[in-house]
C-alpha cells in the first residue's frame, strides 16, 4: 500500500477513536503506529537479535536491546517513582514462568518474530507472520483462561524494585544487571567485532521515548501482547452471537453464560 493512502486511512481512524471513544485512546493509537515505524523502520526485533548473536557472534542487535532496555528502565522507574498513580507491570515469578518463557523462545526463534516482530512483519504483509498472528492471539487467549492452573504450580510474590528500594536504586539495580549481559556477551564475541549499529541504536531511543509516553497515557508499561487474547476473546464473542438466533433458547443461555465466564 502506498504511503498517503495508508497514512490518510490511519488520520481518519485517529479521528475516528478521539469523536467516538476518547483523545486519550487515540493519542495511545498514535503512539502505537510510531512504535511500529520505528521498529520496522529499524528492523528492530528480539528475535533476529539474540540469533545473530548465538550463530554469528555479532552482538550489534543484542547490545541495541540492551540500549534500549536501560533507557526505557531510566525514564519508566522515574516516572514510577514520581507518580504513583502510574502502574508496574508486575506479575508472580512462578514455575509457569519459566516453562513459558522458554517455549516462547524455542518459538519465536522457529517462526522468526517475537511479539513485537510478529506484529510489524505481518503489518509490513509477510505471510509467515499474518498466518502466525492469529495462532499467538489464540495462544494468548487460551493461556489467560488456565493462568490459575499454571499459577497453581508454584509462584512467589512479585517483587517491585521501586517499591522494595525506590527509583533510583532500581535504576542502579536494572543498570547493573544490564551491565552483566553486556559483559557476558562481550565474552561470548570476543574481539574484533563491530558493537554499535546506527540503526539499532535510533530504534533503541526511538522506542524508549515511546514506551515512556505510553506509560504515562495508559497509566501502565507497554505491552505488546496484551491485547492479543482480547481480540481472540472479542472474535470468539462475535461468533456466538452470529450463531445465537439459529439456537434454541437454553442453548443460547449457555453459550452467553460460558461466554461472560472467560470475557
Amino acid at each position: 500500500m502506498k504511503r498517503l493512502p495508508l497514512s490518510l486511512l490511519l488520520l481518519l481512524f485517529f479521528l475516528f477513536l478521539a469523536w467516538t471513544v476518547s483523545i486519550r485512546q487515540a493519542v495511545l493509537f498514535a503512539v502505537g503506529i510510531g512504535m511500529g515505524a520505528a521498529l520496522a523502520g529499524a528492523r528492530f526485533g528480539f528475535t533476529t537479535g539474540w540469533r545473530q548473536l548465538i550463530e554469528q557472534r555479532d552482538p550489534r542487535g543484542v547490545m541495541g536491546q540492551l540500549v534500549l532496555l536501560a533507557l526505557a528502565s531510566v525514564f519508566s522507574l522515574t516516572l514510577l517513582g514520581q507518580y504513583p498513580e502510574l502502574t508496574a507491570a508486575l506479575g508472580p515469578p512462578s514455575i509457569s514462568l519459566l516453562v513459558g518463557a522458554f517455549v516462547f523462545g524455542l518459538t519465536m526463534q522457529i517462526a522468526d518474530g517475537c511479539g513485537s516482530g510478529t506484529l510489524y512483519k505481518a503489518g509490513l504483509g509477510i505471510p509467515l507472520n499474518m498466518g502466525i498472528l492469529p495462532l499467538f492471539a489464540l495462544g494468548s487467549f487460551l493461556g489467560s483462561v488456565q493462568v490459575g492452573d499454571w499459577l497453581k504450580l508454584g509462584q512467589i510474590a512479585p517483587i517491585g524494585l521501586v517499591t522494595e528500594f525506590g527509583s533510583s536504586q532500581a535504576i542502579l539495580i536494572t543498570l547493573f544487571g544490564l551491565a552483566i549481559m553486556a559483559l557476558a556477551a562481550r565474552l561470548w564475541v570476543g574481539r574484533g567485532k563491530t558493537w554499535w549499529d546506527r540503526k539499532w541504536l535510533i530504534g533503541a531511543l526511538a522506542l524508549s521515548i515511546l514506551a515512556a509516553l505510553n506509560l504515562i497515557i495508559a497509566g501502565q508499561p507497554w505491552g505488546v501482547v496484551y491485547g492479543f487474547g482480547l481480540w481472540q476473546q472479542r472474535l470468539r464473542m462475535l461468533r456466538v452471537y452470529l450463531i445465537l438466533p439459529r439456537m434454541p433458547f437454553g442453548v443460547r443461555r449457555a453459550m452467553l453464560s460460558v461466554s461472560m465466564k472467560w470475557c
